[in-house]
């Protein structure tokens, strides 16, 4: 038979818990010296840099025979507009 359990206090223990690891996550976020967070400012930026360096450019429109009517046009036409 299973153990009889109080839920209230399983969940605050699961509360503090997490709140001991959110301390630790901080901790090592915000306990850095400014040489550490500028370098990784300067490391974020240069992978930014990179990633739109290797983005692709707009491709461009369609080629359209001159006879061909775009969506919109062919909608008004019909529409009587």
């Amino acid at each position: 038979m299973a153990d009889i359990i109080n839920l209230r206090l399983a969940r605050k223990t699961k509360l503090r818990a997490e709140r001991v690891v959110k301390a630790a996550e901080n901790r090592r976020k915000h306990g850095r010296s400014r040489s550490e967070r500028t370098m990784d400012e300067a490391e974020k930026r240069l992978a930014d840099s990179r990633l739109d360096g290797h983005q692709r450019s707009e491709a461009p429109e369609p080629l359209r025979d001159e006879n061909e009517e775009s969506c919109s046009e062919a909608f008004h036409r019909d529409r009587g507009s």
